[in-house]
């Protein structure tokens, strides 16, 4: 254990004119305190972080002054914070670079990494290293899916204490962050931010490729990855690489097992509250957002936006290859694999591959004997839904008014069901 050194008489001679000052006739009480001692860390053994507060240990001479009165007590932890601002001003250990200054000369090369870039602490898992130790532990939780700070109220447990302390927020109702030109408040300061453009009359950020916009230039940098197709995220476990970090983690929570939200009507489980509540709007019907132009409704925000692009003609997906664009980005991804010959389909029969999943799901039909699409006006059955079709022209036409309605009625239902993903 490291001691620091006792003061001098300079400073205890300070300590005794406090006293000095404020006694009074009545006989003093000298109380000597066993105070919990405050242990300076061994540089290697605890983590540290700019700003925390130095743990010291006073030294003997320091605590025999430890006086108190009867009417104005000298704490032991006002002694403490009077030695600590003394040392402060003898001992400074200031950084050449942007001119921080630190109390020790360990704090100070730590600090340094920012600097360097130096990051010392790597992930077991990952090849993600870290300054500072305490974000490598954070950083493992994602892995480990140890969330240890629970909320009291609900039982939602994080993996950093600031998100439960903003979590919180939800419970107590409070609001800190307050918009000072028209007085309304936020539960966080990124909400703030945002709103604060409404007043600043700040510039969105627009994509040039579908002329998408955002508030923030950080989320315009992380939708352009759709177009460049760069996926800098990579889980270690499969390979599975995505454009945005935090889709990487809501997909490791497939390895780690984490799927804390249940429904309690089917017992299905979800990696997110906000996909367990749209899960549950089928339970209950809730359809809560309307279309603008024809009253239809939709359980999901993003439904209905797909769905307003057939009233409004929007296509603001793209191809890379050609000028064709699409209304949504599933079908902008199966039309570039024309381009790119890519099928990442394969039969589990035998070595074929394809580019969709349903011209799959037909072609394992050959080996599986399957025959789903059946004429209802003589009982055949078919592997294709072109098959039923061709038989029922060639072989029905005379009842193409009765029966043959209902053979084809029931082939759109099965094309329905079997709608290509």
């Amino acid at each position: 254990m490291e001691f620091v050194k006792e003061e001098s008489e300079e400073d205890i001679s300070e300590l005794e004119t406090w006293r000095i000052k404020n006694e009074e006739p009545e006989p003093l009480i000298i109380k000597h305190e066993e105070p919990e001692p405050l242990i300076i860390k061994h540089e290697e053994q605890g983590e540290f972080n700019e700003g925390n507060e130095e743990n010291v240990e006073l030294s003997e001479s320091e605590k025999k002054k430890h006086i108190k009165t009867k009417k104005k007590p000298w704490s032991y932890s006002q002694t403490k914070q009077k030695v600590l601002k003394k040392r402060r001003a003898k001992t400074s250990f200031t950084c050449t670079q942007c001119g921080k200054s630190f109390t020790s000369k360990y704090r100070l090369n730590v600090h340094m990494r920012v600097h360097t870039g130096e990051k010392p602490f790597k992930c077991s898992h990952c090849d993600k290293r870290f300054i500072y130790s305490g974000d490598l532990k954070t950083h493992e939780r994602i892995h480990s899916g140890e969330k240890p700070h629970t909320c009291d109220q609900c039982g939602k447990s994080f993996t950093i204490k600031g998100h439960l302390n903003r979590h919180m927020r939800v419970h107590t109702g409070e609001k800190p962050f307050t918009c000072d030109q028209c007085g309304k408040s936020f539960r966080q300061s990124a909400h703030l931010k945002d709103h604060m453009m409404i007043h600043t009359g700040e510039k969105w950020h627009t994509c040039d490729q579908c002329d998408k916009t955002f508030l923030r230039a950080s989320d315009l940098t992380k939708h352009m990855k759709v177009h460049t197709k760069e996926k800098p995220h990579s889980c270690y476990l499969c390979g599975k690489s995505y454009s945005c970090l935090q889709s990487l983690k809501v997909h490791q929570k497939i390895h780690t097992a984490v799927r804390e939200h249940v429904c309690f009507e089917c017992d299905k489980t979800f990696t997110l509250a906000k996909y367990l509540k749209q899960h549950e709007r089928i339970h209950c019907g809730e359809t809560p957002y309307e279309c603008s132009h024809c009253d239809k409704r939709f359980s999901q925000a993003a439904h209905l936006k797909r769905h307003e692009r057939i009233h409004t003609g929007e296509k603001p997906y793209k191809c890379s290859h050609c000028d064709k664009r699409f209304s949504r980005s599933g079908h902008l991804k199966r039309h570039e694999r024309i381009h790119t010959g890519e099928k990442p389909y394969k039969c589990s029969h035998c070595d074929k591959r394809f580019c969709q999943s349903g011209d799959l799901k037909k072609h394992e039909r050959i080996h599986t004997g399957e025959k789903p699409y059946h004429c209802t006006a003589c009982g055949n059955r078919f592997i294709q839904l072109s098959a039923l079709h061709r038989h029922t022209k060639n072989n029905h036409t005379a009842q193409m008014s009765g029966v043959n309605d209902d053979c084809y009625i029931h082939y759109y239902i099965q094309q329905q069901n079997t709608s290509i993903v």
